[in-house]
């Protein structure tokens, strides 16, 4: 029982301090929802109620002193949203907005702020704590204000966890355009920079050197000064008093510092013009202790009162002095004021300032017109209870009494940001479906620009927009810059020698490139070489121990096979010769070397072709046709001849030379030239040509003994090369850049490897793995096998000839050895064959296998 009255009690007193703010959607001036929701922060009070000096308890009062002003500005960014809504900008896709009211005090507006922070459509009003926002869906998408430099800053660094676009319409501090502390601000008003550097300009112009400045104690008023301070000294400007006011109206001191800078003004005689950055309810009690004060003095206005109403119908305003001021841009206001117009109309049941205005009017319905304003001011300190009646509504147009107190700059600056916003969206709607709140994340929203200064790295483009000063920033396009600001054109930089990225703002030199030793595609090119060559040098080993081995005399030899293996290794130290930074001896050396080396190795190959086809051809005529053509050291020298000239006129006449490609936009390749790409194409070609040669005699004899042949290893091999060799053409001709040279590299080393493996490789099994096959009786027993069968298949045909064809063929077999030497091997072969035939073949088919024994 106890514990219920404790809770009862404590409710009691949550409800009793609470009072002024219930529930969070008391916090919501304004709302009317859409597809993508837009926040809105607009000081509509000048002040919170409150009775302390100092707050004592965590709670929101009450806000009073209506602001007629702010209370239009939220009235111009919900116009300009209706505008967008009934537009086609945003096809399909409603705005909504959600406008709070500040009640010019920052902990108010941050309470806003964390709200805009609440994860959409989430029934518990949480802000998620979170190490990545990126796909964070807040409450709304981006924020419209705030109007005072220090509020504006207090919001920004809150919405900076989530990089919620913010786009004021008023603040104007310089310190806001620091992307570093401020990323996801944006603005439609120029910074105090440009302001403060105009009013010492103007100062000085007009002579004056002796002023007094008057500013606020808050990060806009203290800026503000600092600014100025610098610009009035680099126009020989001296400031003779600095007086600053307490920042806020809830700040009872506030009456207190007024009174000491007019004792401050009244002692400075000499000063007669005074800078004053001040809010508009500073400059209202200031002018009006002036009036009572009597002093006349010239007033430069800076931009956030220089137009505002309430201090321009100060009664008696003109025994002041004079004003000069500096304001916003104005534009064309038209639909504005036919919304005003019409506003009677407009439902205020989600709109709490219209409502209160509309009880304000109700409350000064038989007040005169010039009274009204100071009537809304006393009306709105207290508790309203008025039913209103066709009065009020008279009352909305009478004499324009809101457009009266309508600031065009103010108001354009609004429309601009809320059409910023319109025009950012619709870009990012273009491909996604943003009737879809998820459809993009706020942050998304910070790149696109409209009516901002083209910053370096940018150029003007003009648009069509109704705006005469909404125009696009266009990023510079590659190699070109801008190093100013709002350039109406980017400039070229020397193609050749230097380059610039996109939105550049200076040239670059271009990097010298090539492909280095230390890339990793160069490293990984070279193990690969030099794993080939240490292939090369274990096969020479293997070859040179079994040099007696029928396996290593069937492969022509150690001699024919260490020039094959020689060159074999000539070719992949030749790919050293790409890599590195080029030079003219490497230029030359490279492709020479590879040419020649590849030539001498197919034409070694091709001659053992055409042994091996001359060796197990059962046709007679082949083979006399094949034994004349074999003469394998004329061909070998005859066939690298040719290259060595072709090479020789390439190196005399057109030259491979070092050469500096500019044609990409970041960097120069320092390449090889290849001097005549007829030259490189007639050595490639040539090659080919052999290679294909060779490819037809080893696919002739691609079905002789299995153990032992060479051919299809010889055809694998040449497939592999043309491959490789086919497939280079189309790669080499559309590649640039400094990998160019990997991919003949590359080429090179899958046929070198694809030929070395095919011709070398099943020998070397054959030699380590099956020894028992590399005996010279195994081999003779292989040999006599085919060559019976061959025999027997031969013979088989030769039974539909008549018998003058034998006599031919005896007559051919005897007649083919010369040599002594050669006849006596052709008998003792012939003796060791006829036995093993004997049980093979008839009798009168021995002559055949004696002649395949004799050639091989």
């Amino acid at each position: 029982m106890a514990l219920l009255t404790t809770l009862t009690i404590c409710f009691v007193i949550i409800l009793a301090t609470s009072q002024p703010c219930q529930m969070p959607d008391d916090f919501v001036a304004a709302t009317s929802p859409g597809h993508i929701m837009i926040g809105g922060l607009f000081a509509i009070h000048e002040k919170m109620l409150s009775s302390e000096e100092h707050p004592r308890r965590p709670q929101i009062q009450k806000c009073v002193s209506f602001e007629i002003s702010a209370f239009l500005q939220s009235l111009a960014m919900i116009h300009s949203i209706e505008m967008i809504n009934n537009s086609t900008l945003l096809s399909g896709i409603k705005l909504g907005y959600e406008i709070y009211d500040t009640c010019t005090e920052v902990p108010v507006a941050m309470a806003a702020a964390l709200r805009f922070l609440f994860k959409f459509n989430c029934s518990k009003e949480t802000v998620e704590v979170k190490c990545d926002y990126s796909s964070y869906n807040p409450r709304v998408k981006a924020i419209i204000g705030a109007g005072y430099s220090e509020i504006t800053m207090a919001v920004s660094r809150l919405l900076n966890l989530q990089l919620i676009p913010q786009v004021s319409y008023e603040s104007t501090a310089e310190i806001l355009s620091d992307k570093i502390r401020f990323p996801s601000f944006l603005r439609t008003v120029p910074s105090d920079f440009y302001q403060t550097k105009a009013m010492a300009h103007l100062i000085q112009k007009s002579g004056w050197n002796w002023i007094g400045v008057i500013t606020t104690d808050d990060d806009y008023g203290r800026l503000a000064l600092n600014t100025f301070t610098n610009q009035a000294a680099a126009n020989n400007v001296c400031i003779a008093f600095k007086e600053v006011l307490p920042a806020f109206l809830s700040d009872n001191a506030i009456e207190v510092r007024i009174n000491q800078t007019f004792e401050k003004i009244i002692a400075e005689t000499q000063v007669n013009v005074i800078v004053l950055f001040l809010r508009q309810f500073h400059v209202f009690d200031l002018f009006n202790k002036a009036i009572e004060r009597n002093i006349n003095k010239i007033w430069i206005a800076s931009d956030n009162w220089a137009t505002a109403t309430k201090i321009i119908s100060i009664p008696n305003i003109k025994k002041i002095g004079k004003i000069v001021g500096f304001t916003f841009r104005r534009g064309n206001m038209s639909s504005f004021h036919s919304f005003l117009q019409n506003l009677h109309m407009f439902p205020s049941d989600n709109n709490k300032p219209l409502h209160e205005y509309t009880m304000l009017l109700c409350a000064c319905a038989y007040v005169k017109d010039s009274d009204l304003s100071q009537c809304i001011l006393n009306h709105s300190q207290g508790t309203l209870a008025c039913k209103p009646n066709k009065t009020v509504e008279k009352n909305f147009m009478r004499k324009d009494f809101l457009w009266q107190y309508t600031e065009p700059g103010l108001m354009h600056s609004i429309q601009l940001a809320v059409f910023a916003l319109g025009y950012a969206i619709r870009d990012l709607c273009h491909a996604r479906d943003c009737q879809n709140p998820n459809a993009f994340q706020p942050w998304e929203q910070i790149q696109s620009k409209c009516s901002k200064e083209c910053s370096p790295g940018q150029m003007k483009k003009t648009t069509k927009s109704q705006h005469i000063c909404c125009y696009e920033c266009v990023n510079c396009p590659e190699n070109h810059y801008s190093n100013q600001t709002d350039m109406d054109r980017c400039l070229l930089c020397n193609n050749e020698t230097h380059w610039a990225p996109v939105r550049s703002t200076m040239c670059f030199e271009k990097e010298v490139e090539y492909l280095s030793w230390s890339d990793s595609l160069a490293i990984l090119l070279l193990a690969v070489s030099l794993l080939g060559i240490l292939f090369v040098l274990a096969i020479s080993i293997i070859f040179t121990r079994n040099l007696n081995t029928p396996v290593v005399k069937s492969s022509g030899g150690l001699m024919v096979c260490y020039v094959i293996l020689l060159c074999h290794l000539l070719i992949f130290a030749s790919t050293g010769f790409f890599i590195g930074e080029p030079q003219d001896f490497t230029c030359k050396t490279r492709q020479t070397l590879f040419g020649v080396s590849f030539t001498l190795c197919v034409s070694c190959i091709l001659t053992k072709s055409l042994k091996i086809l001359l060796a197990f051809s059962f046709d007679p005529k082949l083979q006399n046709f094949l034994k004349g053509l074999y003469k394998p050291i004329p061909i070998v020298l005859i066939c690298t001849g040719i290259q060595v000239i072709i090479c020789m006129l390439w190196l005399v006449f057109a030259a491979p030379a070092v050469e500096e490609n500019v044609s990409l936009p970041r960097v120069i390749i320092l390449e090889c030239e290849e001097g005549s790409i007829l030259a490189f194409g007639t050595m490639l070609g040539y090659i080919a040509i052999l290679a294909f040669i060779c490819f037809i005699f080893a696919f002739k004899g691609r079905k002789l003994p299995e153990n032992y042949n060479e051919a299809k290893f010889i055809t694998f091999g040449m497939l592999i090369y043309f491959i490789a060799w086919v497939t280079f053409i189309p790669v080499y001709a559309t590649t640039f850049g400094k990998y160019l040279p990997a991919v003949e590299i590359i080429v090179i080393l899958i046929s070198n490897y694809g030929i070395l493996c095919c011709t070398f490789f099943p020998k070397c099994y054959v030699i380590l793995c099956k020894q028992e096959t590399n005996t010279k009786s195994a081999f003779l027993k292989t040999i006599y096998s085919y060559s019976s069968h061959s025999a027997g298949s031969l013979a088989m045909s030769h039974l539909s000839l008549n018998s003058t064809n034998n006599n031919v063929v005896m007559t051919n077999s005897s007649s083919s050895g010369k040599s002594a030497a050669w006849k006596k091997s052709r008998e003792h072969q012939a003796k060791a064959f006829a036995q093993i035939s004997r049980e093979n073949v008839p009798n009168m088919y021995k002559s055949l296998p004696r002649k395949r024994i004799s050639s091989i």
